[in-house]
């Protein structure tokens, strides 16, 4: 197995669940938070500045000038002068690329698809649910009340789609910004994994 999955997922999906333990079946690294300690070591960012900036978009975004200075280099000038939301944005995106460069390996939210855009091995995957299904599962892992599991829900998935809108020239979300989406709520967790797995076979095979 050669190939690195990212998962993008909606709250309460089980995303997260699913990345684990594909990457279990296939012996390989799964990073959701571990990728904000590696992207805390290198950067020499506190690992609780770059958590408090975790999938969170900023309205003073200037998406060309991040994206201008990371393709052609950022000087040290030019990095002093980004604000904070950026340079944690820029340590994940470089975090993501030397996970990758590294070992096959599960890597799950925080734009990794377009990360690895250039990446001929990647396969880029969604997670969704039906909204029943994925606040039952916010109730009994948060052991929170109903009205609760679907603020949680509507919250979490407007920052990570924010966040995403703004990071990458794509639609969180959206099926064609994906190679595959599946709803977890029609498949179960086990079935999500296992077409997953079928995924990655097919896509080897035919790369």
């Amino acid at each position: 197995m050669n190939t690195i999955i990212t998962i993008g997922r909606q709250f309460g999906s089980g995303g997260r669940e699913i990345g684990e333990k594909v990457a279990e079946h296939f012996g390989i690294k799964c990073y959701d938070k571990e990728l904000l300690a590696r992207a805390a070591k290198e950067s020499g960012f506190c690992q609780e500045m770059i958590e408090s900036h975790d999938e969170r978009p900023t309205n003073s975004f200037l998406y060309n000038l991040v994206m201008d200075t990371y393709s052609f280099g950022y000087n040290a000038s030019s990095f002093m002068d980004m604000p904070i939301s950026h340079k944690v944005f820029l340590a994940q995106f470089d975090a993501i690329k030397k996970m990758a460069d590294e070992a096959p390996c599960v890597i799950v939210g925080r734009c990794a698809d377009y990360a690895l855009s250039e990446y001929k091995n990647c396969l880029n995957l969604f997670i969704y649910g039906n909204e029943e299904c994925k606040v039952k599962r916010i109730m009994d892992k948060y052991d929170v009340s109903e009205q609760k599991a679907r603020e949680m829900m509507r919250k979490n998935d407007k920052q990570r789609q924010s966040y995403y809108n703004y990071y990458s020239s794509k639609k969180w979300g959206r099926a064609d910004s994906y190679d595959l989406c599946l709803n977890s709520s029609k498949y179960g967790i086990e079935g999500s994994i296992q077409l997953i797995i079928q995924a990655v076979a097919n896509f080897e095979s035919n790369r």
